[in-house]
């Protein structure tokens, strides 16, 4: 396993990963409207002062996702973590977000913050965990329902 930066390419296949794990949450992925960024990763995170990086096995495929946005000169959002089932409960998740923090650091940002919603509790666990607390984000996405931040 490894992790690596996303590039346009790979837009599909992330939207292969995560449309199955909305689902299990009884989400459905939005290519036109919250999930619209995966048409151009690029544009929208690495030419952006962010970042989309990408969990991948031996084979190069992606089993992990872990993004980057920038909201302000100090304020970054995280996006897009998702992680396969088969890779939950094994410090995967907890590999991706750290990578984020340092990512973050690196890029100048002093805090991070997510939304989410409700009915994913492994995430608000792992976000929990590591020292993320309610937080009154910028905006709200129709799929979650608050949001969290941290600082750096």
């Amino acid at each position: 396993m490894k992790i690596r930066t996303a590039t346009n390419l790979d837009g599909e296949a992330i939207q292969s990963l995560i449309d199955p794990i909305l689902r299990s949450y009884g989400l459905s992925l939005s290519p036109e409207e919250t999930d619209a960024d995966l048409c151009n990763i690029e544009e929208h995170y690495q030419n952006n002062r962010g970042r989309f990086d990408v969990l991948v096995d031996d084979r190069d495929q992606i089993l992990g996702t872990v993004a980057i946005h920038q909201t302000s000169a100090d304020l970054c959002e995280l996006r897009k973590m998702y992680l396969d089932a088969s890779l939950r409960g094994k410090g995967w998740g907890r590999k991706l977000l750290h990578r984020a923090f340092a990512i973050s650091r690196k890029l100048g940002y002093k805090k991070i913050w997510l939304e989410t919603a409700h009915n994913l509790t492994e995430a608000q666990s792992l976000y929990q965990q590591n020292g993320f607390e309610p937080f009154a984000g910028p905006h709200c996405s129709h799929r979650c329902d608050f949001a969290l931040a941290r600082k750096l």
